[in-house]
């Protein structure tokens, strides 16, 4: 392969742990802190839907609500009632603090969480809400809608009381009947789909390890570590028809801000071009055993940001500088690229892997 990078973008960061060597102490705070991971940045709607208690409360009662599409407004608007004979969290009071939640989910995975408000000390709440969703129809038609409801105690932990899944792909828009409202009896959680299953999209990238960027030198240099994300393949689409794509980069175990490298966002396709190259320097060949290279892809959508899916290349032992840690967990796919970048230095490695769904690694300061 040629190495005449059309690159639109180029960065350079280094990779800081060869300093904390000397310092044990430093080390294993900068590994078991990289270990740590943070569900919120997880876009919360992709964990939150299996977060809270499962099966503690037997599931009875209804909820009543209906759907209906506006063209005009080209929304879903979900008209929330009310629920009557829910289980009862607190056993001795018998009454619960519940809510309504829901989803659109479509086999690229959730989108889209609402809720109503929470009505106190009742098993019969009345909610009476309109819950919109700005959604082309066409994509509507391949989406299931979830609506769960849950009960939230003081500690703002919640407890699942039941759900309702409609499949919207055979729902009949036309029928006037279906507008009306409806009562629907609340369901067990049917098992979570697993998130590594779901075809999450792929991305096409290129890796090198140059040994020494300065040949000829007496003292011996430390290495770089190139990366060159060239395109993403078939991204879902969490908003309707809108994606607004960027790539993150974190060689773990520095999860320092100043580590981290992006692309430029590229919006309006599924299979965005990003052709940026991301130097990091500061590796001798020990590190390479200990590190892994994150690459998480995101959708930007006003202020925040959703998590699409990654990569964790690394060797995928599961420990880092002797400290065990859960990101290093690469699929066998991710390993083999790795041992070919390190076994063919200063040599273009190229491969396309599927993302995948990971928890990030929190950054540190």
């Amino acid at each position: 392969m040629s190495d005449d990078r059309e690159t639109d973008t180029a960065s350079e960061s280094s990779y800081q742990l060869s300093r904390h060597k000397k310092s044990p102490s430093s080390l294993t705070n900068l590994s078991s802190c990289s270990g740590m991971t943070s569900l919120s940045s997880v876009s919360g709607s992709v964990m939150s839907v299996y977060s809270g208690d499962f099966g503690n409360l037997e599931v009875k009662g209804n909820i009543q609500f209906a759907i209906e599409y506006v063209e005009s407004l080209k929304e879903l608007h979900v008209f929330v009632a009310q629920c009557k004979d829910l289980a009862a969290a607190d056993v001795k009071k018998q009454r619960s603090d519940p809510y309504v939640k829901t989803y659109l989910l479509s086999d690229k995975g959730k989108m889209g969480k609402k809720k109503t408000l929470i009505v106190k000390k009742t098993l019969n709440p009345v909610y009476n809400e309109i819950l919109r969703y700005k959604i082309e129809k066409q994509i509507l038609k391949t989406q299931k809608l979830n609506l769960s409801v849950w009960h939230r105690d003081t500690f703002k932990r919640n407890s699942f009381l039941g759900e309702v899944e409609l499949d919207l792909e055979t729902w009949d828009w036309d029928n006037k009947q279906n507008k009306q409202l409806k009562w629907y009896p609340l369901k067990q959680k049917t098992a979570p789909v697993a998130l590594e299953a779901e075809n999450r999209g792929e991305m096409k990238l290129a890796l090198q390890y140059v040994p020494e960027p300065i040949p000829g030198k007496k003292l011996p240099t430390t290495g770089e570590v190139h990366i060159w994300v060239k395109e993403c393949l078939d991204l879902p689409l969490l908003r309707g028809s809108h994606l607004n794509s960027f790539v993150k980069c974190t060689i773990l175990p520095d999860t320092s801000r100043k580590s981290r490298q992006k692309t430029r966002a590229v919006g309006k396709t599924t299979n965005p071009i990003f052709n940026h190259t991301m130097v990091y320097d500061g590796f001798r060949p020990e590190d390479l055993m200990e590190a892994c290279v994150e690459l998480s892809v995101w959708d930007h959508y006003k202020l925040t940001n959703q998590f699409l899916g990654g990569l964790r290349i690394g060797f995928g032992t599961g420990k880092s500088y002797g400290t065990e840690v859960d990101w290093m967990d690469s699929t066998s796919e991710e390993v083999a690229l790795w041992e070919k970048m390190v076994n063919s230095p200063n040599t273009w490695i190229e491969a396309t892997l599927p993302l995948r769904m990971f928890l990030i690694a929190k950054i540190s300061k």
